[in-house]
């Protein structure tokens, strides 16, 4: 039997360890599990994530693990906070560990590249009928939200969604705190959807930023941006209203302005007209904006939705065009009514 008032962070990278902090300082016992035991040594003899989240200290209640079966055992809810391209494999292995009646949460802003899916998605092919059986409930949690900032007890306002409001309003409260505000959403697939694209208009505004075009040119990508968002979002079944709230229209102004956002810094330097490869290499942490250009520039032609600000960021990263014709491209476009 699980127990409700304990809680399973998957993935500790930044994100993950500034989630781990937020829960573990409300008093709920909370586990936080990553999958490279060095890295885990390290976080339990220094009680702080050095490499992804330097100088923040975890409370002593916080337990610290590099195993699935012992991160999960009698928990109630899991959050997986694990970069998209390794989600798969980590849930897989995960599953089978999860209580009966578990609620799980995506916390993970991406869509798989080999299969085009997001995180829920992903999770659903893989627990198959044993979903219902286990009666696992999935979630999202998404919305402005740079880890340090969160984890220096900055006030900070998310959304979590789920499809079973219900669900989604208990989650709220465990999750929610003084300075940590969470609002509760049906639309899972607009959270994620709002979510992952953000992150490539960000690598847009910093391409912008980065060749010097100035404000104008950042509000512009920003505002066209969220209208492809919402184009395709709507497209999957999204609720339009989600991409003008948290998720969305928060989010994508979070990123695009930001200067910890690490899309927007890959879009910057890219501008300036650093290489990518050279970008990534001197990059700790993922981007997770790179892999999802690619993912959701596959889904726009499958779905045939057009995304021009989308084309021409897949375009430089994957096929080395010019930033300065890329946006010269984009001006020079057909003119249209809003």
């Amino acid at each position: 039997m699980s127990n409700k008032g304990k809680i399973a962070v998957i993935g500790a990278g930044s994100w993950g360890t500034a989630l781990a902090g937020v829960l573990s300082e409300k008093g709920l016992e909370t586990t936080l599990w990553g999958h490279n035991p060095d890295h885990i040594a390290a976080l339990k003899a220094d009680r702080e994530n050095k490499k992804y989240l330097p100088g923040y200290h975890f409370v002593q209640s916080l337990q610290i693990t590099s195993d699935l079966a012992i991160a999960v055992k009698d928990c109630a809810t899991v959050c997986m906070v694990v970069p998209s391209h390794g989600f798969r494999l980590v849930f897989k292995a995960l599953f089978p560990f999860l209580e009966k009646g578990c609620h799980v949460i995506s916390a993970v802003k991406g869509i798989e590249n080999e299969t085009l899916m997001t995180m829920t998605q992903v999770m659903t092919e893989i627990m198959g009928e044993e979903a219902q059986e286990k009666e696992i409930s999935l979630a999202v949690l998404s919305g402005p939200s740079f880890a340090k900032e969160v984890a220096m007890g900055m006030p900070t306002a998310v959304t979590l969604g789920c499809t079973q409001i219900e669900k989604a309003k208990y989650l709220q409260h465990i999750f929610g705190t003084e300075r940590f505000r969470v609002y509760a959403s049906s639309d899972v697939i607009g959270l994620e959807i709002s979510a992952a694209l953000k992150n490539i208009v960000a690598i847009a505004a910093g391409i912008s930023d980065g060749l010097g075009y100035g404000l104008n040119s950042r509000a512009a990508l920003i505002t066209r941006g969220l209208a492809e968002i919402k184009r395709l979002g709507v497209k999957m079944g999204a609720d339009p209203r989600t991409f003008f709230g948290l998720s969305g229209l928060g989010d994508l102004v979070l990123t695009c302005t930001g200067d910890l956002s690490r899309n927007r810094t890959v879009g910057l330097k890219l501008g300036q007209g650093k290489k990518l490869s050279v970008i990534l290499d001197e990059m700790e942490m993922v981007a997770e904006g790179v892999k999802t250009t690619r993912s959701v520039y596959d889904l726009a032609r499958r779905l045939e939705v057009d995304m021009p600000i989308l084309e021409q960021v897949y375009l430089i990263l994957y096929k080395d065009k010019d930033c300065s014709v890329a946006v010269m491209d984009l001006l020079t476009r057909e003119m249209k009514l809003e």
